[in-house]
């Protein structure tokens, strides 16, 4: 029994010793500048500045949908209510991606509205909703099938009494 425990011992021994050289030969790199992907991360709060001047004045709520999509159907109440409550005080824009055709017309009606960002870093998120400033492009809100209404209404109440 003691030979073994000896064995184990040695072998851990061993092991920590060859780490601790790895790890000495070969230094951690630091950089000031971020990673690719945190620094996309970060950016996700803006869509790119200003979204186009036919939005301006208005909060606008941007919706990436697609008709075969289940949390698509669950906000979809939800939506349409918002849309009657707020109709005139807030734009509503629904980026289709059921299909090639209808993604490629979201392509380019995106990139018409400022919105061309935002669908390239979210088009495959069926179901999200952001609630962007046309101002600044600043993502207020961003949720992924939320049917509160509480949580969209609260936003856009405060959007609209800036």
């Amino acid at each position: 029994m003691r030979n073994y425990s000896q064995s184990w011992l040695n072998l851990s021994l061993t092991s920590l010793a060859i780490a601790g050289t790895l790890i000495a030969v070969n230094p951690v790199r630091m950089s000031a500048a971020p990673s690719p992907e945190i620094a996309r991360v970060a950016q996700a709060g803006n869509v790119g500045g200003p979204l186009a001047t036919q939005l301006q004045g208005k909060p606008t709520v941007a919706y990436i949908y697609a008709s075969w999509c289940p949390a698509c159907r669950n906000i979809a109440p939800t939506l349409s209510q918002l849309r009657q409550e707020y109709a005139g005080q807030v734009n509503f824009v629904v980026l289709d991606v059921s299909d090639r055709a209808t993604s490629r017309q979201a392509e380019a009606t995106s990139r018409q509205l400022g919105l061309g960002r935002f669908f390239d870093d979210n088009k495959s998120q069926t179901g999200l909703v952001a609630i962007i400033d046309p101002a600044t492009g600043n993502v207020l809100t961003q949720h992924r099938n939320n049917a509160d209404r509480n949580a969209y209404a609260s936003v856009l109440n405060a959007a609209l009494s800036r």
